[in-house]
C-alpha cells in the first residue's frame, strides 16, 4: 500500500498534462500512486497518460467512457486509490520540487492527522504570483493540530480541493464526495473541515496553481456559474441533519455569502443580464439558512450581508458602485498626496539647503534602507573609533527600525528630521544610490562603497540587457551616480567595471572593501558564537550555500538545487546553511521549501542574519552560483565551489564581466550530480581547488588588508594621506570550529 495516492483528473489539458506529471514523478518522495483520470478528453490527453503508464508503473489510468466532469472524475479515482492519504491534484497545475518529502515529514510529526493543509502560489500566464492570503495562517498553525471548532479562523483558508492531503479512512469514512458542476470544491472541503477532528498544516508552497489566459472554467461567463447555490444547498443539507453540528452553521452560512458574493462580482462570472437573477438566488438562500443570532461581519462584506434580508438587487449594484467610485476617488487622493508629499519634501530639503553644511555630520544607509550592514557599517564603526566628533546617523526604514543595534541615531526617510539631516550633512556613504530627488550640495562628500566586486553586468552596461534592467532606467541610475565623489573599489577589475558602468564624475579609491576587514582578519571565536546562534552542532563541516538571483525568470528566483537532497547527501557531520540573495528574502523563495526544511531542522536559513559576513565566517566552504559574495569569501582562503549548471542562460539574459567558470575561486560543478560527486570525493579541498583559489584570491583580494575602513575615515573625513594596501595574510584563516586564532603577524605573498 503506497503512502500517498495522488488522484489527477484530466480534461483538455494537453499543454500542460506533461509539466503536471513531470513535477509528481520527479519528487524525491517516491512512495505513492497517480491514479490520473481521462475524463474522456476530446485530444491527445489520454495517449500522453498511457505514455506516462507504459514507463512507470506508479502511474495508472482510468478511461471513462464518457464525461463526467470534474467533481465525479476525482470520485472516480477515489475508488480506485489505495494509499494512505489521498491528494488531488489538476491536470494543468503543478508540484513543487520536494512537496512529498515534506508532505510526508509533516504528516510523521503530526501523528498521522485527518487533513494536512499546505499552499501554494498563482502562476499566472505573464508571469508568477506571490504568496497566497493563507500563508499567515498556516504559519501562524506550527507544528500542532486542532479543529475547526477550536480554532474557527482556519475556515479561510483556500477553498480547493488540491492544496490538502486527506486521510483516505477519513475522506471514504464520512463519505465525502464531490457532486456533479462547477464549486465542486466548496462542500467538500468545509464539509471535510468540519468533520475533522485533527488538522494540521504545513508553511509550504506545494502548488503552482495555474491561472490561464482561457480555457479556465470558473472564468467563462455563463449560467453554469449558478452552480454555486446547489452546492451549498447540498452543504447545508448535511448540516441541518447533524445536530452536533450546529455550531459549525453561523461560521459557514458567512463563509457561503461571502462566497456567492464575490462570483457575483466577478465580471468574467456572471454576466450583466444574469446579475439581478444570481443577486435574487443569494437571497433567497439567505432567507432560507440564516442561522439564529447570525452577526454579520465588519466592513464592506458585511454591509453587503445586511442589505441581503431587505435590499433587491438595484440597491446592491448602487452600494457597489458608490464603493468602486470611493475607491476610485481614494486612488485619486492618494495620489494627490503623493505629489503634495513630494512638493513639501522638496520644501524641507531646499530649506535645510540654505543652512551651511555641518561639518560634523555623515549620514549612512545600506540595501535601500534595510538596516546597518555592509561597507556603510564598518565604515561607522571606524569613524566612531576614531573620528568621534563626527555624528553618524543611519537613514533606515520604518519596518527595519526595530532591527537596529543600541545606540545608533535614525531617521526614516521621507519624515522632516530625515530632509533635514540630509541637507546639512557634509558626508553621505551608501552602498546604493540615494533617491534622485536629493541635490548635491557643494562641499558635500558622497561615498559610494557597491555591493560588492561586480560579476554581472551593472549600470550602463545593461543598456543591451533589456530583461535584466527590467523596473528601472540607466539613465536616471546614471544621474544619481553623478552625484559621486568617491568609488570605492578592492581590486583592479572592479575599477575598470564601475567606470564603465557608471560614466560619471567620481575618484576611483583602491581602499578595499570596508566590510571585509573581518574576514582578512577573521576571529574564530566570533565565528563559533555564530555557529551557536544558528543552532549549529560542535564540529559540524559548515557549507554555506548562496545563491544569486536570475533575470532570465521574473521574480529571480529559480531553484537550482533540490536542498532536502543536497543536506541529506552531504551526510552526518555536515549542515547546509541557505543565505538567499537580499533582493529574494521576501519573495516566494522561502515558502518554497526553505522555511519548512529550517523548521524541521534539515538545513539552516541564514537569510534575516544582519550581517553576511557574520555567516560567512561561521562556515568551512562556500557553493554560490554567481553571487558576489565569492569574491569576499576570497579572503577567508576556505574553498570555494561554483554551481555553474545554467551559466549561459545567466550570461545571456544578464551579462558578465569575465567567465568566472574559466577562471574560477574552485571547482565547478555544471549538474548537481557533479555538486554531490565534489563534496563525496574531496575535491571541494584538494590540490587544484587551493591553486585555483589562491590565483583568484590575488587577483579580486588585491587591495583587502583589514584597514580599508580606516583608510577611508582618515582619507576622506579626517584628511589624513592615504596608506596604501598591506599585504594579505596567505595562511588560510582558521574554520570556525577550529579553536585558533589568527596570528596577528603579516607575511608577503
Amino acid at each position: 500500500m503506497p503512502r500517498f495516492s495522488i488522484i489527477v483528473p484530466v480534461f483538455k489539458v494537453q499543454g500542460y498534462l506533461r509539466e503536471c506529471l513531470d513535477s509528481v514523478l520527479g519528487q524525491s518522495y517516491g512512495d505513492f500512486e497517480v491514479v490520473a483520470v481521462d475524463d474522456r478528453s476530446p485530444d491527445g490527453c489520454g495517449a500522453i497518460l498511457d505514455e506516462y503508464a507504459a514507463r512507470d508503473p506508479r502511474v495508472r489510468v482510468l478511461h471513462l467512457p464518457e464525461n463526467v466532469g470534474l467533481g465525479r472524475a476525482r470520485n472516480a479515482g477515489l475508488e480506485q486509490a489505495g494509499g494512505d492519504y489521498v491528494l488531488f491534484l489538476d491536470s494543468d497545475d503543478a508540484y513543487t520540487p520536494g512537496l512529498l518529502a515534506a508532505v510526508a515529514g509533516r504528516l510523521e510529526s503530526a501523528g498521522d492527522p485527518d487533513i494536512l493543509v499546505f499552499d501554494h502560489v498563482r502562476t499566472h500566464w505573464w508571469g508568477r504570483g506571490g504568496r497566497s492570503d493563507s500563508a499567515a495562517l498556516l504559519q501562524a498553525a506550527g507544528p500542532d493540530t486542532f479543529s475547526l471548532r477550536e480554532s474557527p479562523e482556519y475556515v479561510h483558508l483556500f477553498l480547493v480541493a488540491w492544496n490538502k492531503a486527506y486521510r483516505r479512512s477519513f475522506f471514504q469514512g464520512h463519505g465525502l464526495r464531490y457532486a456533479p458542476g462547477l464549486y465542486e470544491d466548496a462542500p467538500v472541503t468545509y464539509r471535510s473541515m468540519v468533520l475533522a477532528d485533527r488538522i494540521a498544516c504545513l508553511n509550504r508552497i506545494g502548488v503552482e496553481y495555474r491561472q490561464r489566459r482561457q480555457g479556465a472554467i470558473t472564468k467563462t461567463p455563463g449560467r453554469r456559474h449558478f452552480d454555486i447555490f446547489a452546492q451549498y444547498e447540498g452543504l447545508f443539507a448535511f448540516l441541518e441533519e447533524r445536530a452536533d453540528l450546529a455550531w459549525a452553521r453561523p461560521l459557514l452560512f458567512e463563509r457561503a455569502l461571502d462566497h456567492m458574493l464575490y462570483v457575483l462580482a466577478c465580471e468574467d462570472r456572471v454576466t450583466p443580464g444574469h446579475r439581478a437573477a444570481f443577486h435574487r438566488e443569494i437571497r433567497s438562500f439567505h432567507r432560507r439558512h440564516l442561522p439564529a443570532g447570525f452577526t454579520p461581519p465588519d466592513g464592506p462584506r458585511g454591509t453587503e450581508i445586511r442589505l441581503l434580508a431587505s435590499s433587491p438587487y438595484p440597491a446592491y449594484a448602487a452600494l457597489r458602485g458608490a464603493r468602486g467610485a470611493r475607491a476610485l476617488a481614494g486612488k485619486a487622493a492618494r495620489r494627490t498626496a503623493r505629489t503634495v508629499s513630494a512638493r513639501s519634501q522638496r520644501v524641507l530639503y531646499g530649506a535645510g539647503s540654505r543652512l551651511p553644511l555641518d561639518p560634523h555630520l555623515a549620514v549612512y544607509s545600506s540595501g535601500h534602507h534595510r538596516g546597518v550592514s555592509g561597507d556603510p557599517a564598518a565604515i561607522h564603526a571606524k569613524a566612531r573609533e576614531l573620528a568621534p566628533h563626527i555624528r553618524g546617523v543611519w537613514v533606515v526604514r520604518e519596518d527595519a527600525v526595530d532591527t537596529l543595534p543600541p545606540g545608533i541615531e535614525h531617521v526614516t526617510p521621507g519624515s522632516a528630521r530625515y530632509h533635514a539631516v540630509m541637507a546639512r550633512a557634509t558626508y553621505w556613504v551608501n552602498n546604493v544610490n540615494w533617491p534622485g530627488s536629493l541635490v548635491k550640495r557643494p562641499g558635500s562628500v558622497h561615498i559610494h562603497t557597491h555591493l560588492g566586486t561586480p560579476l554581472k553586468f551593472m549600470g550602463a552596461d545593461l543598456l543591451d540587457k533589456p530583461g535584466a534592467r527590467h523596473g528601472f532606467s540607466v539613465p536616471q541610475m546614471l544621474r544619481r551616480a553623478d552625484r559621486w565623489d568617491y568609488s570605492l573599489v578592492a581590486n583592479r577589475h572592479s575599477e575598470l567595471a564601475w567606470e564603465r558602468a557608471y560614466p560619471c564624475h567620481f575618484t576611483s579609491l583602491r581602499t578595499g572593501s570596508p566590510r571585509n576587514d573581518v574576514l582578512v582578519e577573521p576571529s574564530a571565536r566570533r565565528g563559533r558564537a555564530v555557529r551557536e546562534r544558528l543552532g549549529i552542532p560542535d564540529g559540524d563541516t559548515v557549507v554555506l550555500y548562496a545563491p544569486t538571483r536570475r533575470e532570465y525568470r521574473r521574480g529571480g528566483h529559480v531553484d537550482r538545487i533540490d536542498l532536502a537532497r543536497f543536506a541529506a547527501d552531504l551526510g552526518p557531520g555536515h549542515t547546509l546553511v541557505v543565505r538567499l540573495h537580499p533582493s529574494l528574502a521576501a519573495g516566494i523563495a522561502r515558502g518554497l521549501g526553505l522555511a519548512d526544511l529550517h523548521r524541521r531542522g534539515v538545513l539552516v536559513d541564514a537569510t534575516d542574519e544582519p550581517h553576511v559576513e557574520d555567516v560567512m565566517l561561521a562556515s568551512d566552504v562556500l557553493v554560490t552560483d554567481y553571487s558576489a559574495l565569492m569574491f569576499d569569501y576570497a579572503n577567508l582562503d576556505r574553498p570555494i565551489v561554483v554551481h555553474a549548471d545554467d551559466w549561459d542562460a545567466y550570461v545571456a539574459s544578464r551579462g558578465v564581466y569575465f567567465d568566472v567558470t574559466a577562471e574560477p575561486p574552485g571547482p565547478v560543478s555544471r549538474s548537481y550530480r557533479e555538486l554531490a560527486w565534489l563534496f563525496a570525493s574531496g575535491g571541494w579541498r584538494d590540490e587544484e581547488s587551493a591553486k585555483l583559489r589562491a590565483a583568484f584570491r590575488e587577483r579580486f583580494c588585491e587591495f583587502d588588508d583589514g584597514r580599508a575602513a580606516e583608510r577611508v575615515v582618515r582619507t576622506l573625513m579626517l584628511g589624513e594621506p592615504m596608506p596604501g594596501p598591506e599585504p594579505c595574510p596567505v595562511v588560510p584563516a582558521p574554520a570556525a570550529g577550529d579553536g585558533r586564532e589568527v596570528p596577528t603577524h603579516r607575511l608577503t605573498r
